[in-house]
């Protein structure tokens, strides 16, 4: 049981602030956008750098190419009002008479209210050397009334953003330090004391002070005791609120679905190949899940042309035959409609009513089918963000599919959730993605489910073929084309944009199709977002039905679309996409048995880290092997989207580099939940989900 927090009556670092007191109003909105509402996301906000400033010293001790800090007085200043390119100096001298010029090319009167003549002041920067003479360029400068320790320290470097300085960040931070300061809530350790020892770390509070004040050089390496001692809390936060999530969902009542077999037993005879072991395998994992009492949650990763939609149409019979009905939703319509046509073929002819729903029908046609659905004739339902509105009711829904999960968050799942009528039960979910996640991800975003992997291929399909070729090819491969054609087979042509763009040189699809049907006349058809749903489903028939030759299209292909003659991919300015799109998009092609082809076309010269994604697409096929690269490259926001990825990125820890903390994190939450807490470990437990803003993640997912 969960018990509520007793927080002080003071702030707590969880406070949100309206304003930091010495920045006033602007600069504090300012902050608020760059870190965030409360006091702990300035805290969290940790320096990427340090500058030391540590070498005290003399005007003639100074080294010329090192960093000193000199307690100067200011002589005189030196300016051309008439040649404003013209650098600003100032004149300064030590206590021994030795003398500094301080160099600024973006000088003004404001220099002189900053740098008053005969005052005091601490100048830090690196020394240059003109001649015999002694300069610092855009020098830091500080009050010559304050102790030296308090200048001559190693001073931290954030993240910025317009209007924000180093100097704003560093006055915010020593306020919310102070609020830590009295924050009563942290007295309390929320880890296990032989976690601590083991790892020789130190108490939340001490470790943010050493990151914002730290009296080491390498204090903010990857090793520190403190950086790793808040990444590990960031974790395990993140990690409880899964395992809660997890736990809920084991004591809650679900649909036990009879082991009625005879539906999918006719589906899968009818088929022209037969299941892979992985796809069996998924399948029993399924059935179990879906026998039991409990509701199921079940995460199913499938890569590229493993055949994901056939476990999800076997489980989706499976409860059709037990006499409930199924949701199956889709990101976009092109997927919800290819999945409905797939069933039209597939299930219609078995005696299963489906339907399709989408946000673009008339309103005409959605009241026939919100009707169909609630009287329980449709039986599964395909659709988009659709189905979850609010005039869509179902009789008797007991399952739920939710294709490329990786576009919806956590809500969009609640929402179908809440369709679902039965009496104190809770439907089944399977989510599915064809985009494999890094095992890394996979227990930090979908830890609160079970995962089913489908990596083995169907049999009969050739590996697709991968080149790399410049721009300057683009001619030589529409003129090759032909020959792709006159063997009966298809192709598509990837544009990243629609039309032409003043800001952009990347190549428009709209242009692009102009120039091929140039030469190949009505074998050419364009598809792409901004056509209307009708004109995209007959678009995708017809070219699936071979009146098209070839298809000139943006992104919107990269998941739905599934034509077995469609043998070579042309993407341009592969470059520009990210590795677990690039394939996407390649699966798309090598569908059926004959070689297929996917030239990677890209714009001269290229850089280091897109000649690596590149190589790594020429390489391999392998989705995992991809997706394990790609969050090296491109971080976890391209393998997840960046919906989903918003919802739970870092703040201090690093997913890649710290893949051991992250396993001791889900260990370590699944060990201090097992047994019951003691009441203020509980409560310091709550606050450090609080922190990091876990706790209303857990409430949200509990309730889906």
């Amino acid at each position: 049981m969960r018990i509520p927090l007793k927080l002080s009556a003071s702030n707590t670092i969880t406070t949100h602030f309206e304003k930091i007191a010495s920045l006033g109003e602007r600069l504090s909105v300012r902050l608020r956008n760059l870190c965030g509402q409360r006091y702990t996301d300035i805290l969290l906000h940790l320096p990427t750098g340090l500058i030391d400033r540590r070498n005290l010293c003399t005007i003639a001790e100074a080294q010329t190419g090192e960093v000193a800090t000199i307690k100067v007085k200011v002589l005189s200043h030196h300016f051309s009002p008439s040649r404003r390119k013209m650098p600003w100096k100032i004149n300064t001298s030590d206590s021994n008479g030795d003398q500094l010029e301080l160099i600024f090319f973006n000088g003004g009167k404001w220099l002189e209210n900053k740098f008053p003549v005969d005052q005091e002041v601490y100048v830090s920067g690196k020394i240059e050397a003109l001649l015999t003479e002694k300069q610092i360029i855009h020098p830091e400068s500080f009050l010559g009334s304050l102790v030296p320790a308090h200048v001559a320290k190693l001073w931290p470097t954030y993240p910025l953003t317009a209007g924000i300085t180093q100097a704003t960040i560093t006055k915010a931070v020593g306020e919310a330090l102070a609020v830590m300061d009295t924050d009563k809530n942290l007295n309390q350790e929320w880890l296990p004391d032989e976690l601590i020892k083991s790892h020789n770390w130190v108490n939340f509070r001490t470790a943010i002070r050493q990151l914002h004040l730290p009296d080491d050089i390498n204090t903010l390496e990857h090793e520190n005791p403190a950086r790793q001692r808040l990444a590990f809390d960031e974790m395990l936060a993140w990690q409880i609120a899964l395992a809660k999530v997890r736990n809920q969902t084991r004591i809650q009542n679900g649909i036990a679905h009879p082991p009625v077999m005879e539906l999918r037993q006719k589906l899968i005879e009818n088929l022209p190949f037969d299941l892979t072991n992985d796809q069996k395998k998924v399948l029993l994992e399924i059935d179990e899940d879906m026998m039991r009492p409990t509701p199921m949650l079940r995460l199913l990763q499938g890569d590229v042309g493993a055949g994901k939609t056939i476990v999800a149409f076997a489980a989706a019979v499976r409860a059709v035959a037990a006499g409930y009905q199924v949701a199956i939703m889709a990101p976009t319509e092109i997927l919800a409609s290819q999945h409905y046509i797939t069933s039209q073929e597939m299930l219609e002819p078995l005696g299963v009513k489906c339907a399709l729903l989408t946000g673009k029908m008339k309103m005409s046609e959605k009241r026939k089918i919100y009707k169909s659905i609630l009287e329980g004739e449709v039986q599964i339902v395909f659709g988009t963000h659709a189905l979850i509105q609010k005039d869509v009711e179902f009789k008797n829904l007991s399952l739920a599919i939710i294709d490329e999960q990786h576009r919806f968050g956590v809500r969009q799942r609640m929402a179908l959730s809440d369709k679902h009528k039965g009496n104190g039960t809770t439907l089944d979910i399977l989510v599915m993605t064809a985009t494999p996640i890094p095992r890394t991800l996979a227990l930090t975003v979908y830890g609160d489910m079970d995962v089913s992997i489908l990596r083995e291929k169907p049999p009969g399909r050739t590996p697709v073929k991968t080149t790399v070729m410049s721009t300057d090819k683009i001619s030589d491969i529409i003129g090759a084309t032909e020959r792709i054609i006159e063997r009966k087979e298809q192709v598509y042509w990837v544009c990243p944009l629609v039309e032409e763009s003043e800001k952009s040189d990347l190549a428009a699809a709209t242009q692009r199709f102009e120039q091929i049907q140039k030469h190949y006349g009505d074998q050419v058809v364009l598809l792409h977002g901004k056509i209307k749903a009708a004109e995209k489903e007959k678009i995708m028939a017809d070219f699936k039905a071979g009146i098209y030759k070839i298809m000139v299209a943006t992104t919107v292909i990269e998941v739905g679309i599934d034509v077995p003659q469609a043998t070579t991919m042309v993407i341009e300015h592969a470059e520009r996409f990210g590795l677990s799109q690039l394939h996407q998009l390649r699966g798309r092609v090598g569908r059926g048995a004959d070689q297929s082809h996917c030239i990677l076309l890209y714009a001269p010269p290229l850089g280091h880290y897109a000649t690596e994604r590149l190589q790594v697409m020429r390489d391999t096929d392998d989705g995992f092997i991809i997706a394990e690269k790609d969050l090296d490259l491109r971080g976890p926001g391209e393998t997840l989207g960046t919906q989903q990825a918003g919802h739970w990125l870092c703040k201090v820890a690093n997913l890649e580099t710290d893949k051991e903390l992250l396993i001791l994190a889900r260990n370590t939450a699944e060990s201090m939940l097992k047994h019951p807490m003691p009441a203020e470990q509980e409560q310091a437990v709550n606050y450090l989900l609080q922190i990091f803003e876990r706790d209303d993640a857990t409430q949200l997912a509990q309730s889906g």
